[in-house]
């Protein structure tokens, strides 16, 4: 009792000089937190809150390691200007005159590959070897060899090129679901021809299409720099994985604006075994003019749905006419797939076999009616254009 009695007057004196008389208190400096003192070990880093993950990489090294073997350098050349004169056979023109078609001459152009087998087969753009007369490839221990086209997509802008080199570090390929909005990743290749350069940013963006670079887009869009020089070379995921072929850029300058676009691994392994079986890539095909169906075209024509693609023309004598298809049918289905949009419903017929029948549902005249098409094999793009 003696002992409480006493701690009451004590805090009861201590409430009093706090409140009448504070500065008889000793000073306390609440400027800044105490640190704790130095210690001979290495600091324990401080529990992660509950469901957040904690990330111990500081350095990018090992993935960029991992990567950078299987990354090259492609130098290609075409020959201009005497194949195409009428007078280049002529020796009498080719002696006397002083002409620019005399001499052979040659137009040198850099992207980037990456090795995908260790037998010597590489994947690149299309855009960057199209109507190459010769190709050299730049490993990037030094080495430097010819290689040859096996075969090009210009749909989906991949081509696939053996070299006589055996042994070569191929890369890995990642997991195509594995990739998320916000992930770290790697950009490997050739900018502007100074040499081989990594550059790090986060994935933006997955699945980006009608942007009008390809007929086939599933775009991963990375605030990577890339840059010209950059085509056909590596993005990869923190661990040194392949996620995508870099292919294009936005920019109004030419150089790297922070929207880069690479070719999913899913799309470029589809492509890719294609081209080395046959050569080309089989798709599947009706032969119909689509258009969205936008909300204004909705509304502008009555439309029943505002999702869908609009048939604006039929291909004559083609599998979708054969099969009953009309002007103004709205494609809503394809196979048991829902068509929302043009690049959902090209890249929906591009998976079915040539020589298939699939059932196609539409809406015709506000009822829906299912038609069986006989699926066609798509022509290539300069056929579809001559047409």
């Amino acid at each position: 009792m003696t002992f409480a009695q006493a701690v009451v007057v004590v805090l009861a004196l201590l409430f009093v000089v706090a409140t009448l008389r504070p500065e008889w208190l000793p000073a306390r400096d609440t400027s800044a937190p105490r640190l704790p003192a130095p210690s001979a070990g290495p600091a324990t880093p401080a529990p992660a809150p509950d469901g957040a993950r904690q990330n111990p990489i500081l350095s990018y090294s090992a993935a960029a390691q991992r990567a950078i073997p299987s990354v090259v350098n492609i130098f290609t050349s075409k020959a201009s200007g005497a194949s195409d004169h009428p007078f280049r056979n002529n020796p009498l023109y080719q002696r006397f005159l002083d002409n620019p078609y005399a001499q052979r001459q040659e137009n040198f152009s850099l992207g980037s590959g990456v090795i995908v087998s260790a037998d010597g087969l590489i994947l690149t753009n299309h855009h960057v070897v199209e109507s190459a007369d010769e190709i050299e490839v730049l490993l990037s221990d030094g080495r430097r060899t010819r290689a040859e086209l096996v075969g090009g997509d210009p749909e989906t802008d991949l081509a696939v090129l053996r070299t006589g080199l055996r042994g070569l570090p191929a890369i890995a390929f990642a997991a195509a679901d594995d990739a998320k909005v916000g992930d770290v990743v790697l950009a490997i290749g050739n900018p502007f021809g100074v040499g081989q350069t990594v550059t790090m940013g986060i994935i933006s963006a997955l699945g980006r299409n009608q942007l009008g670079i390809n007929t086939f887009e599933n775009f991963i869009q990375t605030d990577a720099a890339i840059n010209p020089g950059n085509s056909g070379g590596a993005l990869v995921d923190a661990t040194g994985r392949l996620l995508g072929i870099n292919t294009a850029i936005y920019s109004q300058s030419g150089g790297s604006l922070g929207i880069g676009f690479a070719t999913p691994v899913s799309t470029a392994q589809q492509v890719m075994e294609q081209l080395i079986h046959d050569g080309t890539v089989t798709r599947g095909f009706i032969g119909v003019e689509p258009q969205d169906v936008t909300p204004e075209l909705a509304e502008a024509f009555r439309l029943p749905r505002k999702e869908g693609v609009v048939i604006a023309g039929v291909r004559r004598n083609g599998p979708a006419e054969r099969a009953g298809v009309r002007v103004r049918d709205i494609l809503i289905e394809v196979d048991g797939r829902p068509v929302a949009n043009t690049a959902a419903m090209l890249n929906a017929i591009a998976k079915l076999a040539p020589g298939t029948t699939a059932p196609f549902r539409f809406v015709r005249e506000r009822e829906e009616i299912e038609l069986r098409i006989v699926v066609g094999k798509r022509p290539p793009p300069q056929e579809r254009r001559a047409r």
